[in-house]
């Protein structure tokens, strides 16, 4: 069945526009016949400022650049080092609602870190996962004509000095960690199977495809 089946694209480093609107036109396009899709890489050094963002949130930019989005929620930094995995899903087929995929990349996220013997939580007034109160994961969700795109942003090991340009989803002092801390010489590479492994499970879905490229007709087949 359709609904039970996903492509998992591995995308290795983007630039944040052009994979912005990648995901616009494939959400604008999609049909009810269309799969669904896992996008996974990392962005060049970016602060993105979603739908409710306040731009008093952004206290030094520097020379990254802000680029002004269609998600949910307020200021974040993307950078190399960072797993960003955008989820282009039908909510409607999967009879899910917005607090239930939330939830389910949360727990995702929760249960690769337990893997490794760490302890993570997440908070229902301020989607993300949480170390001691720490954040290393950042949600934010577009959801048109009952599908979802963006995603989750998981720190890995990466330059966490630009947080402190912003106040991260708007948050005064909220501090950011990666997994870098609490597992030294992770890899990338590690994380992305070990992500894709339980999104695939918590989504509940049976048969998956990776390709490697973005939906532009030159992706190629890495995995059937």
């Amino acid at each position: 069945m359709i609904a039970d089946s996903i492509v998992i694209r591995l995308l290795n480093k983007q630039d944040y526009s052009p994979c912005l609107r990648a995901m616009q036109q494939f959400a604008q396009q999609r049909s009810d016949r269309t799969q669904d899709e896992i996008w996974l890489l990392q962005h060049p050094p970016v602060f993105t400022l979603g739908q409710n963002g306040k731009s008093e949130h952004v206290l030094h930019a520097g020379d990254i650049p802000v680029i002004l989005v269609d998600r949910g929620g307020q200021v974040t930094y993307h950078g190399p080092g960072q797993l960003v995995v955008y989820t282009l899903i039908d909510l409607k087929r999967k009879k899910l609602n917005i607090r239930d995929i939330v939830t389910l990349l949360e727990k995702s996220v929760i249960e690769l870190l337990a893997r490794y013997g760490i302890e993570a939580t997440s908070k229902r007034q301020a989607p993300g996962v949480y170390i001691d109160d720490k954040k290393i994961c950042s949600i934010g969700l577009r959801i048109r004509r009952g599908t979802s795109y963006h995603g989750l942003a998981l720190n890995i090991d990466m330059d966490l000095s630009p947080f402190k340009q912003i106040n991260p989803c708007g948050y005064q002092g909220l501090q950011m960690t990666q997994l870098a801390a609490f597992v030294p010489n992770i890899s990338m590479e590690e994380i992305q199977l070990q992500l894709i492994h339980f999104l695939i499970l918590n989504l509940r879905y049976t048969d998956s495809s990776i390709k490697v490229g973005l939906p532009d007709g030159n992706e190629t087949n890495y995995l059937k």
